[in-house]
């Protein structure tokens, strides 16, 4: 198993969940897109410095990078929390106002789902 590999694929795989290039990556947390490119591809081994930069650029706390690896999966609730802790109060307070009107619209939409379910059971027992 080739363990600088498999970390290559995840960082990667972390890079992309969020959209980012590989440049954008490397602008983020202040590496070079030469240092996000060798990563990714598990051809050297960084130091704990690199890789704290690497999970500012992510907005994941070190821990996160290494669990979500150990695990062979990300936890998307994980990366959410990691995310709002390096905000402040009037960001926080944002984000739950732009997530409750989120997840209020995704109810209301999986509520006319289940409806309209419910209605074409109706009218096929007619």
């Amino acid at each position: 198993m080739d363990t600088g590999r498999n970390f290559g694929r995840h960082v990667r795989s972390l890079r992309r969940a969020r959209g980012m290039t590989q440049e954008v990556l490397a602008e983020r947390s202040g590496l070079s897109p030469d240092t996000v490119r060798r990563l990714e591809h598990g051809s050297f081994s960084p130091s704990l410095d690199t890789l704290r930069k690497l999970c500012g650029g992510l907005d994941l706390m070190l821990s996160t990078l290494f669990e979500s690896y150990e695990l062979g999966s990300r936890n998307e609730t994980r990366e959410l929390i990691d995310l709002l802790a390096a905000r402040g109060t009037r960001e926080l307070v944002l984000a739950t106002r732009v997530l409750r009107a989120l997840f209020e619209e995704l109810d209301g939409i999986a509520a006319e789902a289940d409806s309209s379910d419910t209605d074409s059971d109706n009218n096929s027992e007619s």
